[in-house]
């Protein structure tokens, strides 16, 4: 139902007909093949909830095989509307890309996705500290798998809570109620707290605004202000690179589609909820009618200029 769910939403947000595929296979090489088979009949391939590692292997590899854009959601999606929301954010807290030291909990699929963009971006990946289950992703721990050692730090840090002590940035891409009230006052002043953990997030943002009145808090829910919602992108993305005529998702599209959601939220609004930048609207909402053109547009430029 969620992936029907989506081929509704790229019609209705994009015009673009989506149809909702599920292939009954847990061997990576049988889906791949099955995927490069049918592809002949789409102009593009929307990958949906596929795990790491498993997810970097099927991507690459359909990207190599075929000839229209494979864009795996969980990955890229989020990776472009956090991105979007910190850069607007780092704005508004005044702070600099590269300065900031940045938390990410969560070594999966949309986390390592996440990481690669931001240093894309202009962060380092020295100021990225990931954390698993067992801790901080450090050069001391044996048998990391090689899409986590990438991400190894050389400090001395091995706990969330060695971790998030003097942090600008936490990203959660984890679980619930991960982050506690001690672990936000330990932060810097004026923190970026992204609790994307759905429904419940890393920490509860009536939490945050009490004991941190100083953050800005982000969450995935759409009850609370600065929803990140993979929405604000994955259909206009797909709507660009078919305007575009391209045979892929390249990086500049990737960095397009970026730097549009985060420029949209700083315009003025013509709809009746008479929102404006700020710690509370840090992206746009996620049914902005404006967000078919501006980002579409971007994608689809930044598809022909590297064409």
């Amino acid at each position: 139902p969620v992936m029907e769910g989506k081929a509704i939403l790229f019609k209705k947000c994009a015009d673009i007909d989506a149809i909702d595929i599920e292939v009954d296979t847990k061997n990576p090489d049988e889906f791949i093949e099955t995927v490069a088979r049918i592809a002949p009949t789409f102009g593009g391939i929307n990958l949906e909830d596929i795990k790491a590692p498993e997810c970097f292997y099927i991507e690459e590899e359909l990207q190599k095989r075929l000839n229209i854009p494979v864009f795996h959601d969980d990955q890229h999606g989020t990776a472009i509307v956090v991105t979007a929301a910190l850069i607007n954010s780092l704005e508004i807290q005044q702070k600099k890309i590269d300065e900031v030291k940045i938390v990410i909990i969560g070594a999966g699929a949309a986390a390592i996705a996440t990481s690669k963009h931001l240093c894309r971006m202009g962060v380092d990946k020295k100021q990225i500290t990931m954390i698993d289950s067992k801790g901080v992703i450090h050069e001391d721990r044996q048998s990391l798998p090689e899409h986590k050692s990438e991400w190894a730090q050389s400090g001395t840090e091995r706990t969330l809570d060695d971790a998030i002590a003097g942090a600008d940035v936490v990203i959660g891409l984890s679980g619930p109620n991960l982050i506690s009230e001690n672990n936000i006052a330990q932060m810097n002043r004026n923190p970026i707290i992204f609790a994307l953990s759905n429904p419940t997030p890393e920490i509860d943002p009536k939490i945050v605004d009490r004991v941190r009145p100083d953050a800005i808090i982000a969450t995935g829910r759409s009850d609370y202000p600065n929803q990140v919602n993979n929405l604000l992108c994955f259909p206009y993305l797909f709507r660009g690179a078919l305007l575009g005529g391209s045979s892929k998702i390249t990086e500049q599209m990737l960095a397009a589609a970026t730097y549009a959601i985060a420029d949209l939220a700083k315009q003025p609004s013509d709809t009746s909820d008479q929102v404006s930048f700020g710690p509370k609207y840090i992206i746009p909402k996620s049914l902005d009618p404006r967000l078919k053109e501006t980002v579409s547009t971007a994608v689809a430029n930044a598809s022909k200029s590297t064409s």
